[in-house]
């Protein structure tokens, strides 16, 4: 017990220098800070940058350098000057300039070349039809069968306008179709007093009748026709201009024997 209670000489002079140290470091410090110049002093305007400064201005620099690549790369960046379009008027355009280097070589321009046209489509080109010297005394749309010894069958010869022509010297009718658009001739016979016109069975707007010399294929050919209209009044009327021209050729036959 007596030993831990005796004081350690060497504890004690680390505690009585500690105040001292502390107050000897205070005055330093004051002394320090009164030999420097005061912040309110204004530097001279020849003095060099210090290291911060010199640091900051390049981190700036390369800042504005980024942003400007960034904004570049997705179309913007700083706005660019718009240069003034200087209009030179001494010299001619591109169209004019062409045109002046065609003056210039006569020889290069096109040759005019004229074609005249081998026919004439203006020129009107009468067709002769024989129907000329005829007039036209009966006339009506209907649509025309032939009979097929052959094949025992009725065959469509052409849709069209059936008429019945008178010549205007010798006074004989013919019965005279044609087909539509084509105009081509697909029954044309004298109507004779022989002929007699027949109705179809089951049809009161369809007549049959034989031709001995029909001759739309250019030559005299006997054949069996049938006639069919649009209804039965067409039909009758029909009837009645073909008996009518049969009484006038048969007096008119008669009087050439």
């Amino acid at each position: 017990m007596a030993d831990s209670a005796k004081p350690d000489p060497a504890a004690e002079q680390v505690a009585a220098s500690g105040p001292q140290l502390a107050k000897d470091e205070t005055a330093k410090v004051t002394t320090d800070v009164a030999d420097e110049p005061k912040a309110t002093e204004e530097k001279p305007a020849s003095a060099a940058p210090t290291v911060a400064e010199t640091v900051t201005n390049t981190a700036t620099s390369a800042a504005t350098a980024v942003k400007d690549n960034v904004f570049s790369m997705f179309g913007g960046g700083p706005k660019k000057e718009k240069k003034e379009e200087v209009d030179d008027f001494d010299e001619p355009s591109g169209a004019s300039k062409g045109k002046t280097a065609e003056d210039e070589n006569p020889e290069q321009e096109e040759p005019n070349v004229q074609f005249e046209p081998v026919v004439r489509l203006t020129e009107k080109i009468d067709t002769k039809t024989n129907e000329e010297l005829e007039e036209q005394t009966f006339k009506m749309r209907a649509k025309l069968f032939k009979f097929d010894r052959e094949t025992r069958e009725w065959k469509e010869r052409g849709t069209g306008d059936v008429r019945l022509l008178k010549h205007k010297e010798n006074g004989k009718t013919r019965l005279v179709m044609r087909r539509d658009k084509t105009l081509k001739v697909c029954a044309n016979h004298y109507v004779v007093p022989d002929m007699k016109l027949s109705p179809n069975v089951g049809s009161d707007r369809s007549w049959v009748w034989n031709a001995a010399a029909d001759v739309s294929e250019g030559e005299p050919e006997a054949q069996t026709l049938a006639i069919r209209f649009g209804n039965s009044e067409n039909a009758n009327a029909f009837k009645e201009a073909f008996i009518k021209a049969q009484q006038e050729n048969e007096a008119l036959f008669k009087a050439g024997e």
